[in-house]
């Protein structure tokens, strides 16, 4: 098993005011050359946007977009109809393929807005565009492996597909709590990303918004030493070109 420690501390960081943007990975004016990508993990953002501020209207194409908000409410409209709020437990994916405008918005005048946005490298080119919505419990992640995106040729359970062979899984642990992860695809890393709270993988020691890429393994254990959330990304890794 071969790990790569990434220090929240260390991710790409800017502060527009309206936009308080942590970059796991290479965005807009960060730029780190041992940051490009995980795989065809391209973008993990963590994202806070000021009470009623937003990303106004703009394109994607050939992307497969994540977004999983952890506080307040998104509103999104785009280019092909669709028009919804986001808000906690609530998972949106964006296949862009040909080409897709949208434009996302804090919909409250008076709390801030907390977000993932993910950005996966697809296995298929313009593909038509297309748009998935969905909630999941809390209770159906406590101390298990929750599933929120899967292959779209591969449906598991209540997950949202997406063009590529990858799987997002999330789990809430109880403090001293041990869950096994095991590979989903060979050859396939795992890019484990603490959402809050304080795990052991190994003898390594993960806090808040510390992430590890893992690869050359079947499995491996987390322990949580404290009430911890966290994502685990699934993920082809070869090359995007």
């Amino acid at each position: 098993m071969k790990t790569f420690l990434h220090k929240a501390s260390e991710r790409g960081h800017v502060n527009h005011g309206w936009l308080n943007a942590f970059h796991s990975f290479n965005f807009a004016s960060w730029y780190n050359p041992d940051r490009t990508n995980f795989g065809v993990l391209r973008v993990l953002n963590d994202d806070t946007v000021a009470k009623g501020m937003g990303f106004g209207k703009h394109p994607h194409d050939n992307m497969e977009i994540i977004t999983i908000v952890q506080k307040g409410s998104l509103k999104h409209q785009d280019s092909i109809g669709n028009t919804s709020v986001i808000v906690p437990g609530e998972v949106q994916v964006m296949s862009a393929g040909t080409g897709i405008t949208h434009s996302e918005q804090n919909s409250s005048q008076k709390d801030e807005l907390k977000l993932f946005q993910i950005w996966v490298f697809p296995n298929i080119q313009m593909v038509t565009p297309r748009y998935g919505q969905k909630s999941y419990s809390i209770e159906g992640r406590q101390n298990i492996w929750q599933t929120i995106i899967c292959p779209i040729d591969q449906q598991e359970g209540n997950a949202i597909g997406i063009y590529q062979n990858a799987w997002f899984s999330q789990t809430d642990l109880d403090q001293q709590k041990k869950i096994n992860y095991t590979s989903k695809k060979l050859n396939n890393g795992a890019y484990v990303f603490v959402i809050d709270g304080e795990i052991k993988i190994g003898d390594q020691l993960l806090t808040n918004r510390d992430a590890m890429g893992i690869t050359n393994y079947n499995e491996f254990d987390i322990v949580a030493l404290v009430p911890s959330k966290i994502l685990v990304i699934d993920i082809p890794m070869y090359m995007h070109k």
